[in-house]
């Protein structure tokens, strides 16, 4: 397999890991807006802490990143998934903003029950 094909099998396999914590983190904010907290809120909770552990763990990089940098010297950060640069770039900022509004909404949700 060459360069080029591991690196866009990496990409790809960031882009579906990209998707599915976009899910985890949708669904936890439409159902704290919608005060459905439900098993899954706190399903999702705990795979966005475990992510953020990796994240810590890794030095704030994704290691799928790293593993994708074997293949590509590019310097833009969209080299290792499938995303427009601009959101590549500010990625981590854009959705611990929408999760730390869910958390508020959700620790509102529960102390005005």
């Amino acid at each position: 397999m060459s360069k080029n094909s591991k690196l866009i099998l990496v990409k790809s396999i960031h882009t579906a890991v990209w998707l599915f914590f976009n899910a985890v983190i949708f669904y936890l904010l439409v159902a704290v807006i919608i005060g459905k907290i439900d098993q899954w809120v706190w399903i999702c909770i705990g795979l966005i802490a475990l992510e953020g552990l990796t994240l810590l763990v890794f030095k704030n990089v994704c290691p799928i990143t790293l593993i994708a940098r074997k293949y590509s010297n590019s310097e833009k950060d969209n080299f290792d998934i499938y995303l427009p640069n601009w959101l590549a770039k500010y990625n981590k900022l854009i959705y611990t903003t929408i999760v730390f509004i869910a958390i508020l909404i959700l620790g509102y949700r529960l102390f005005t029950r």
